[in-house]
Parts: C-alpha cells; sequence; structure tokens
C-alpha cells in the first residue's frame, strides 16, 4: 500500500501539535526527564487500521529516535481488544505525541471503515464509489488517503485537479452549451469535462456539448434509469446526492459508472483506539 509522503504531510501534523502543545506540555514537563518507555496501541472496537504512517510521522517529528513495532498494516481490519502494535520512545515524547497521534489515526480509521460498510453495501462490481471536496479542512489528503484503503477511489483532489461545471457555474455561463464551450476553449484537450445535471432537459444539452462525464444530481431512482437511455454510454455517469449507507443498494443494479458521496466523510465517526500500558525503562 502506498504511503503518505512525509514532505507532504508534515506540515499539517506540525500544525496540529502546535494546537495541541504551543508552548510545551507543562504537565509532562513537570514530571519527565529523560527516560525511554514503551506503550501499547490497542483497538478498543472492530474498525479497518488507517494512518499508522501519519501516526509515526508525529511521534518522528518530536523523537525521531522512535521505534514501532506493528501487528496489522493499512488496510487490514482489527478487532476489540487486538494489539495493533507498540510504541519505543522518550516517554516525554509519547506523552506529548499521543492525543494528536491518536486523532488523526481514529479519524482516519473511522473514514476507512465507513467507506468499506458503503462498499459492501452496494455490493457492484461495475460501478465505483467516489469521494467529493467534502472534506475536513487541512485534512483532505489523510481523508482521502483513508477512503481508498476503505476500497473507494478519489474523485478530483481539489478545484485545479478537475473540471467539474456545476449548476451556479451553469447560471453564470447562462446555459451548459456556454459553460462546456468557455472551459474546452481554456483548457487543453486533454483534460475531460465533467457536466452536473438535474433534469433530461440539461442531459441533452450536455450531451450536445459532447460533455465527458454527466453527472446526474439529486435523481430518483427510476429518472437514473430513463437518464441511462438517453446517455445511451455517450458519456460516463456519475450519481450523486444523498447517497448513503442506508440507500446505496438501490443504485447496485442500474447502467452508471460511478456513485459520488460526500457521506463516507461527514457520516464517518472514529475509530476508538487507545494507548495503553505504558512501561517506563
Amino acid at each position: 500500500m502506498k504511503k503518505l509522503n512525509p514532505f507532504l504531510i508534515d506540515k499539517y501534523i506540525i500544525c496540529a501539535l502546535k494546537e495541541d502543545m504551543n508552548s510545551g506540555d507543562i504537565t509532562t514537563d513537570s514530571i519527565l526527564k529523560n527516560e525511554n518507555a514503551q506503550i501499547n496501541l490497542i483497538a478498543k472496537d472492530k474498525g479497518i487500521i488507517a494512518g499508522l504512517d501519519v501516526f509515526e510521522r508525529v511521534f518522528e517529528i518530536i523523537d525521531s529516535n522512535s521505534y514501532f513495532e506493528f501487528n496489522f498494516s493499512d488496510g487490514d481490519e482489527v478487532n476489540k481488544s487486538d494489539l495493533i502494535g507498540t510504541i519505543d520512545a522518550k516517554a516525554s515524547a509519547i506523552l506529548k505525541a499521543e492525543r494528536t497521534a491518536l486523532n488523526f489515526l481514529q479519524r482516519m480509521s473511522g473514514i476507512a471503515t465507513y467507506t468499506k460498510k458503503m462498499v459492501h453495501a452496494l455490493g457492484s462490481c461495475h460501478v465505483k464509489i467516489l469521494d467529493t471536496r467534502k472534506t475536513t479542512p487541512n485534512m483532505r489528503i489523510f481523508e482521502k488517503y483513508a477512503i481508498t484503503l476503505g476500497g473507494a477511489y478519489n474523485h478530483r483532489y481539489n478545484l485545479s485537479d478537475g473540471i467539474m461545471i456545476k449548476d451556479n457555474h451553469i447560471d453564470a455561463a447562462g446555459g451548459i452549451r456556454n459553460a462546456v464551450d468557455r472551459v474546452r476553449s481554456a483548457n487543453p484537450f486533454v483534460k475531460k469535462i465533467e457536466v452536473e445535471v438535474e433534469n433530461f432537459d440539461q442531459i441533452k444539452e450536455a450531451l450536445d456539448a459532447k460533455a465527458d462525464i454527466i453527472m446526474l444530481d439529486n435523481m430518483e431512482i427510476e429518472d437514473i434509469k430513463k437518464a441511462c437511455k438517453i446517455i445511451n454510454k455517450r458519456a460516463i455517469i456519475e450519481c450523486s446526492g444523498n447517497i448513503s449507507l442506508e440507500n446505496i443498494k438501490n443504485y447496485r443494479d442500474l447502467d452508471i459508472d460511478y456513485i459520488s458521496s460526500g457521506s463516507i466523510t461527514y457520516n464517518a465517526g472514529v475509530l476508538d483506539l487507545s494507548m495503553k500500558n505504558l512501561k517506563i525503562y
């Protein structure tokens, strides 16, 4: 499994550490000096583990000599009471990094766990689940990585990463055709153009404009079936809008290519994890 590059994630981790400890840890600094310690990382619930490399990196930024031994890898399922691994480091570093490291790991694991449930609930071999830009500010790189560990796929990373003409773009341009023409004239031919539509007239307009991807937004299942017949393989079809764990199974047999769901980030909780049994040595 590809890991996140420290060059890309360190600035976010450092900001999180500064948020939790802007001028030292007055409790830990009063109790400990240079003692070494070992502590266990334990699962308190069942789920998919995600973000062990991020977890490691939090400790390494405080103590470069930190050592980790894990019994699981990113993407593995853990059960309640499983010993995920052990951390050896300066005792002060363990206590200072503990909450920040767990915050990253629990959030990422919660998203991977919820995503896996969504994938299983869909139960389709031909429809892929995509994430959205509905992510926690400054956590996107971590959350999108966690989504892939849960078995889903990344949509565009940000506004610079892909072309998506949404309802407000259409209103601003005076119609789908105008919006597509303007985007096409301003960008290289290798960039695919996605258009969000809400009704059959907009589908026909998007097809006439030769959009590469048509997103069917907030459409009922029966309307999606009709839309697929209208499109008839002339564009990639993506469905979006209030698709959740509770209703995603309704989309499994549709003639579509992708489902994008903000639910896999904003409805995901955290996986309960704990660091216990600190031993000074």
